[in-house]
């Protein structure tokens, strides 16, 4: 399937969370921390007032509860506005 961003909203895989243990005692997965990276997947084409910075490849760091996630052939991705992209990672 293939998605295409409409205005200033970008598509963004989830770098995978890290597996943690304690002590011998893995931490389930509802209860580990989300991702706050991720790779650009898909980007839109802005807006008169937005020009897109970001582009497909860039590696960026995003707030905690940014953009809507959604499941695509069973890979999980995030939709976002540029906006709530804080930095890319160089």
């Amino acid at each position: 399937m293939n998605i295409k961003p409409l205005a200033d909203r970008v598509l963004i895989a989830p770098a995978p969370a890290e597996e943690k243990t304690i002590g011998g005692i893995i931490i389930p997965d509802t209860a580990k921390e989300k991702p706050l990276k991720g790779e650009v997947v898909a980007v839109g084409n802005g807006t008169k007032d937005e020009e897109m910075i970001v582009k497909v490849g860039d590696t960026v760091l995003y707030g905690k509860y940014a953009g809507t996630e959604l499941e695509l052939d069973g890979t999980k991705y995030l939709i976002m506005r540029q906006s709530d992209i804080l930095a890319i990672v160089g």
